[in-house]
């Protein structure tokens, strides 16, 4: 008797082997599954360090803008160009001039 109930344990637990457990599934083993955690955690801190990188480099960026907003340099990166005495004349004639036409 002790046998047959072996025998029916056995047979039992083969047969739950082949059944997905109830946390699985069904796609793939738990060990695939932890290689696809552990693949997600690679990606997740290659982000994090690319993340990291990219707001120093806009940290960078927003320092040598100031940088060159208060140096009075232009958008462009050239420095604004101070008009001589010449050509401050000449605007003014100019004006002069539209004001009596």
């Amino acid at each position: 008797m002790a046998e047959e109930l072996e025998k029916k344990a056995k047979e039992t637990l083969e047969a739950r082997k082949d059944e997905p457990a109830s946390e699985d599934t069904g796609k793939g083993s738990k060990s695939e599954a932890s290689g696809l955690v552990d693949k997600a955690n690679v990606a997740a801190e290659r982000l994090e360090k690319a993340n990291e990188k990219t707001e120093a480099l806009v940290n960078r960026l927003e320092e040598v803008t100031a940088k060159r907003m208060l140096a009075g340099k232009t958008e462009a990166g050239q420095e604004a160009k101070e008009k001589t005495q010449e050509e401050t004349d000449q605007e003014e004639a100019k004006r002069r001039v539209e004001e009596f036409q």
